[in-house]
Parts: structure tokens; C-alpha cells; sequence
């Protein structure tokens, strides 16, 4: 029934490294043992059992890699137990392999019929067994192996599947603009000469208004920059080429938003780039500044006759005079008052002194022809003028030229001692800065000026004498 096994293949088979777990099945306990004792000698763990019936209880309590049946057994031959085996979910991937005498090619190929993978005819020797038994189990730990990488593979796909709809998921309620943009090079020079979208979510879209079909894969993104934001396009190769992110805001006007705030960062051979609509806060901004310099305006101006107040008119006196100094230029100085403007308040009322007021600020305000010079509200019924790189005649011609703007005016003052007209006094002062003079040097001639013409009877200008 078998042949003699030779000793130098036992000694090799003692050496491999795969061994199985083996149920042979047979009805004669003495091929049971025969194979048992071989198997054994050949480091596989065997178990035997006697009929179709045991074999699958067997299998079910302790699963086998590979099944040894022999085709002849009562009740259940080896066909039939096969076909038990494989309509059993449990055990119909375990590989079987028939062992019988019979040796007819009908009997081989009812064998493959029921599921077998391998036919061996008996007397067998122990170098076939073994080598089919070897090239079965491979097959079945390479289909475990594959079953486990397809097992991994589908996990991984899993994970990247979630992943993805975990990304389309934040691409698409992000309420930051997101785009991925892939650089486009010269294939002779390797310059950038456009960047391709790869990613473009909705938000992104509305901005440019236009459907996500017509950006992802399109070459639109310098032609946009083009139109509207010429000079970015070279910033953003500078982002690609040397790795520095940059963020800026910039303006353009899309629906109800026109301001926006985007960081573009390097992403493989191209950049990621957010955009935030900030048109909200850039208004708010932009209101907050007008705001400040409203309430600049109104810290520096007059409430009543709307020219410069006092506190403005000291600042920009220090200001020039520092100016004046570093320069050697003369700054001058005016100091206006009203004649007789207590008897004028007092036949007329505060109400009409406060016109009065506000009448004559508002033609000496006209008179200096720079934007450089200042008129001021010195206090009550006071005025002052600043005059930049003036000397004392040119300081004199200014004042000649408000004394007849005043005069144009032709307000009534029945109550004046010079005229029935409203007049004015001035004085004034031209000095150069210098380390023996200070602001304090110029207000005081500028002030004496004013006594001085007020002594000599009122409307008119003197200036002091240096």
C-alpha cells in the first residue's frame, strides 16, 4: 500500500519551516496510523477519525488546515462528505485532499466536482503527500495573506474614505474661502507661468461667481489675478518657490462684500490659500477712523465760528516753531481783536455778538492764501493767524488784506468811537527761532503790537519792531 521512506527525506522534511494542522479521514485504522505516525515523524500535528460523520464534528469543534479523505468509507463516502463540508460556511474553504486506490479518471474528476483541490492515488509516497500538502498550505497561507491585505487594504479605504468625506465635509460648510492650487511650469525654463485649481470650495466659487465645474482643473486663476489683482500672481509664485506664507487683505467687490483677508501657503508644488470676508470689519474700521478724525476735527475746531480753536492753534505754533528753527525761517505771528466788541455785545446780545463772531472768523479765515497758514480763535473776541517763512511786511500786506475783508463786511456799530462799521486791531510779530528766543518771545510782541495799535486809536495794524 505505501513504499519505504527514505531517511534522508525524513531529515529534510524535520527541517521545514511551514507545518499544518491535519485531519485525515479513512475508514481502516491502520492507514490512520500509518499516515498519523509519518505525519508526525514530519513535525504535523495529524488527527484521525474513521467516517464522514466524525470527520465534520471534528472539523467544526477544532478546524484543521487541510482534510486527508479517502473516497471509500461506509455510510458517507468521500464525495459526500466533501459536499457536507463545503455546504458548510464554516468549513467550505478548507482545502481537501483525496487520498484513495481508486484510480480511474471518472473517480479524479468527481473528486474536483465536489470540491477537492488535489487527488492522490494509493500505494502514495510519503515525498508526494507531503509536497501536495506543502503547495496547499502556501495556497492557503498565501490566501490568507491576501485576505488580510484586502481586509487592510478596505480598512485603509475606510479611513481614506472617511477622511475625505471628513475634508468635503469641512471644504463644503467652511465659511472661509479654500482652494488648493497646483503651479503650472514653463517645460523649457521651469518658471511658473499659471497655478491650476485642484480644490475649490464653495465659498470660493461665490466669491468669483462661478460654478466649482467651471474652476477645478482649469487654468483661471492668473487670468482672474489679471483683471482684478494683478499684482498678487507674483506673490504667490513667491510663496511656491521660496516656502514663505503670506496674508494680506485685499479689495474686490462681490455681491454685498468687497474686503477680504487671505494666507496663502506652500502646498507640495503649488499653495492651499484661505480667504475670510472681512468686509464687515473693514467698514467698521473705516467708520471707526472717519469717526477719530471727526472727533480730531471737533477736538481742533472753534464750536462757534467752526476756524481752528486755541488748543489747535498752540500745538501748531510749537509744531512750526520747531520747523522754523531747524530751517532759520521767520514765523509769523497776528493777533487780532475786535474794537468795542463789549458795547457791540451790549446793544445787540450775546446772540448777535455771536454772529458778529462768527462773521468775522469766517473772512479772515478767507484771507491767507496757503494751506500752510492757520486762523484761529484765540479767546472771545480774539483772533490769531500763524504765517509760515513770513517776514514783518508780508505779515503787514496779510493784515492789510483782512482789514478790508472786514471792512467788505459792513457790519453796523453804532457804539464804536472809530467808525459805524465793525473794525479790528492787530498786532504783529515776525521772529526766526533761535536759542535766545522762544514761542513765549514772539506772543509777547505780537501781543504788545495789539496794545500798541489799540492805543493809537484802534483799527489798524502794528507791527513790532524787532
Amino acid at each position: 500500500m505505501y513504499k519505504p521512506i527514505n531517511e534522508s527525506l525524513m531529515n529534510f522534511d524535520s527541517q521545514l519551516e511551514t507545518k499544518g494542522n491535519i485531519l485525515l479521514v479513512d475508514d481502516l485504522p491502520e492507514n490512520l496510523q500509518l499516515l498519523h505516525d509519518l505525519l508526525s515523524m514530519l513535525g504535523y500535528t495529524s488527527r484521525s477519525v474513521t467516517n464522514g460523520i466524525k470527520a465534520i464534528e471534528t472539523a467544526r469543534s477544532q478546524r484543521p488546515d487541510i482534510v486527508l479523505l479517502d473516497v471509500k468509507m461506509p455510510e458517507m463516502d468521500g464525495y459526500q462528505v466533501c459536499q457536507a463540508f463545503k455546504a458548510d460556511f464554516n468549513l467550505c474553504d478548507i482545502p481537501i485532499i483525496f487520498i484513495s486506490a481508486l484510480n480511474d479518471t471518472f473517480d479524479k474528476l468527481k473528486a474536483f466536482e465536489v470540491g477537492g483541490v488535489d487527488y492522490i492515488t494509493k500505494p502514495f509516497q510519503i515525498e508526494e503527500v507531503v509536497a501536495r500538502l506543502e503547495a496547499q498550505l502556501i495556497i492557503q497561507k498565501q490566501q490568507q495573506l491576501l485576505q488580510a491585505e484586502i481586509a487592510r487594504r478596505k480598512e485603509i479605504e475606510g479611513v481614506l474614505y472617511q477622511s475625505r468625506a471628513l475634508i468635503s465635509s469641512v471644504l463644503n460648510s467652511a465659511l472661509d474661502g479654500i482652494a488648493a492650487m497646483q503651479a503650472v511650469r514653463d517645460p523649457q525654463s521651469g518658471n511658473i507661468e499659471n497655478f491650476r485649481c485642484l480644490v475649490v470650495n464653495p465659498v470660493i466659487a461665490k466669491i468669483l461667481e462661478r460654478n466649482r465645474e467651471d474652476l477645478i482643473g482649469k487654468l483661471v486663476f492668473k487670468k482672474f489675478l489679471h483683471h482684478h489683482l494683478l499684482n498678487l500672481f507674483d506673490d504667490f509664485v513667491a510663496v511656491v518657490e521660496s516656502g514663505e506664507p503670506l496674508d494680506g487683505d485685499f479689495y474686490y467687490p462681490a455681491g454685498n462684500s468687497c474686503w477680504y483677508h487671505y494666507v496663502a501657503v506652500k502646498l507640495d508644488d503649488g499653495f492651499a490659500i484661505t480667504v475670510r470676508d472681512i468686509t464687515a470689519r473693514k467698514q467698521m474700521e473705516i467708520a471707526l477712523q472717519e469717526a477719530n478724525q471727526k472727533l480730531q476735527l471737533l477736538a481742533n475746531l472753534d464750536g462757534l465760528t467752526q476756524i481752528a480753536n486755541r488748543r489747535c492753534f498752540n500745538d501748531y505754533l510749537v509744531q512750526e516753531w520747531q520747523c522754523h528753527q531747524r530751517e532759520q525761517n521767520p514765523l509769523a505771528l497776528i493777533l487780532i481783536d475786535i474794537d468795542y466788541f463789549k458795547r457791540y455785545n451790549d446793544s445787540n446780545g450775546h446772540q448777535g455778538g455771536d454772529d458778529c463772531i462768527i462773521r468775522v472768523a469766517q473772512a479772515i479765515a478767507k484771507v491767507p492764501q496757503r494751506p500752510t497758514d492757520l486762523v484761529a480763535r484765540y479767546g472771545g473776541e480774539e483772533f490769531a493767524v500763524i504765517l509760515r517763512n513770513t517776514h514783518t511786511e508780508g505779515a503787514l500786506r496779510v493784515a492789510d488784506a483782512i482789514q478790508k475783508a472786514i471792512a467788505s463786511l459792513a457790519i453796523p456799530h453804532e457804539n464804536s468811537d472809530v467808525s459805524d462799521l465793525i473794525t479790528l486791531s492787530m498786532g504783529i510779530a515776525s521772529l526766526t527761532p533761535c536759542v535766545d528766543r522762544s514761542i513765549e518771545n514772539l506772543i509777547m510782541y505780537a501781543d504788545r503790537s495789539l496794545y500798541a495799535a489799540k492805543q493809537q486809536g484802534r483799527n489798524r495794524a502794528i507791527a513790532h519792531e524787532p
